[in-house]
């Protein structure tokens, strides 16, 4: 398996610090508002990241932490009334509803901010106690750049110059110097600690949470993995690895993968541009499987230019895996090993190579049709068909729902009480033989729009198309 890393801005043959396991932490969501279609996004690429490994005979651990606690956050319980805990549980309930709906499976592990406060104040002692730290005279804590030789190597910049994402504060002795702990000077938020009151600083959060939770003891990287945006490369990422480089004298992590951007009419998602598109309000409209296709169809370094016709394009794209799958249903046969599994983990283990793997797809697609046009009752290729349709669902997150079902999303609840209703009666009078009722059902139901497939699990039905 090969991983583009960002830092060495090359391909790099992916080998694990331990063998057989992979340890992988990706920055995680803020919870002051609900998912966009960058958070969506992201998730989306390393929740595939993690099926491949999977698929590939690694044992994956991987973390993805809750910022419960940052100035978002207040600033919106402020504003709104709710506690901070609140707007916390609110929005952290929301990210996993809106990722759950699109497949982005949980992870093995997700860490709070504010379950970790304890982790962090631990590594900025040992900061201070090496002198890669100092106090100010508010009992602000900042981490001191000058005193570390590789600062600025992860995101490969060579000095501070033109750069405006850092705080100004007279007392810093770098502009470049961050915030390690907030000394809490009010009543407001904050924590006690052995270095005082206070809150910690965003930066920090990841790096004491890898420690306590994945580091592998002796190893020359705390993790096999670390992930996210492209907008976190810097600072976030690059003061991550430094706190880590000179708390605990070894790097963060062996491989760095950054996602692209999400763009909307061709300009970067923000909340500042006015062009924020919530998850959720796209889940109202499209099937989440549809959604998951559709993002998931470019490469993950690239930014991602959301627009409705594309989308629509890719359901279509997806609809034909259903209606093969529609072909097959209610059959089964044990998974057995196929040339399609092999081929598709081949170019997914390419730097999760999605055109290649999407085109593989509707190859075998094609393929299928031709040879059920054919030859219907092949039971050795019925097998192997089914087994590759399970690769996809398992690998890619996709195509494992039910195949009428998924032509049925968009139908408003009312419809659908009335044409369950209508077939259940149909139902019921085939049961007695009264086939003149149950025709003129099928009727009622074809006037309706609708098509059915009696099946011996059943009667299933979707919108003619």
């Amino acid at each position: 398996m090969f991983i583009y890393d960002s830092v060495q801005k090359t391909k790099r043959k992916f080998e694990s610090l331990r063998e057989g396991k992979v340890s992988l932490y990706v920055c995680g969501p803020t919870v002051y508002d609900d998912a966009h279609l960058g958070h969506a996004k992201s998730a989306l690429v390393f929740d595939l990241l993690t099926r491949v490994l999977e698929a590939s005979g690694y044992a994956v651990t991987f973390a993805r932490n809750i910022t419960d606690i940052d100035d978002k956050i207040i600033n919106k319980a402020l504003s709104s009334g709710m506690s901070v805990e609140q707007i916390a549980n609110k929005y952290t309930a929301s990210y996993h509803r809106d990722m759950d709906a699109i497949g982005v499976r949980r992870p093995t592990l997700e860490p709070k901010a504010t379950e970790s406060i304890e982790a962090m104040t631990q590594m900025i002692q040992k900061l201070l106690d090496k002198k890669h730290a100092y106090n100010i005279s508010n009992g602000d804590i900042y981490f001191d750049t000058s005193s570390d030789q590789g600062y600025l190597s992860l995101s490969n910049r060579h000095s501070m110059e033109n750069i405006s994402r850092v705080e100004k504060v007279s007392e810093k002795r770098n502009d470049a110097d961050f915030a390690l702990w907030k000394a809490a000077h009010d009543e407001g938020i904050a924590f006690d600690s052995p270095l005082g009151r206070g809150r910690p600083g965003w930066h920090l959060e990841c790096s004491a949470m890898i420690e306590k939770h994945l580091a592998v003891a002796g190893s020359a990287y705390a993790i096999d993995i670390h992930g996210g945006g492209s907008d976190l490369l810097f600072p976030h990422h690059e003061n991550e690895a430094a706190q880590t480089r000179c708390s605990m004298n070894h790097e963060l992590a062996n491989y760095w993968i950054h996602n692209g951007f999400v763009t909307v009419g061709g300009e970067k998602m923000s909340k500042s541009l006015g062009n924020s598109f919530f998850l959720k309000d796209a889940l109202k409209v499209y099937d989440g499987e549809v959604l998951r296709f559709y993002l998931l169809s470019t490469h993950y370094r690239g930014d991602f230019n959301f627009n409705e016709e594309d989308l629509i394009a890719s359901k279509k794209r997806l609809d034909h895996l259903y209606r093969l799958k529609k072909r097959l249903f209610g059959l089964t046969a044990p998974l057995i090993a196929t040339e399609f599994t092999k081929n598709i983990l081949d170019v997914l283990g390419d730097d999760l190579n999605v055109s290649k793997a999407y085109a593989l797809i509707d190859e075998l697609i094609a393929s299928a049709n031709e040879t059920l046009d054919t030859n219907p009752k092949d039971k050795t290729y019925r097998q192997t068909l089914l087994s590759s349709l399970s690769t996809i669902e398992q690998v890619l997150g996709f195509g494992g729902k039910n195949p009428y079902h998924y032509f049925q999303f968009g139908v408003d609840e009312a419809t659908k009480i009335t044409i369950d209703h209508l077939i259940t009666e149909r139902t019921e009078a085939k049961k007695i033989k009264d086939f003149t009722t149950s025709d003129l059902i099928r009727d009622k139901l074809t006037a309706l729009g609708v098509a059915i497939m009696d099946t011996v699990a059943g009667t299933f039905w979707e919108m003619k198309s």
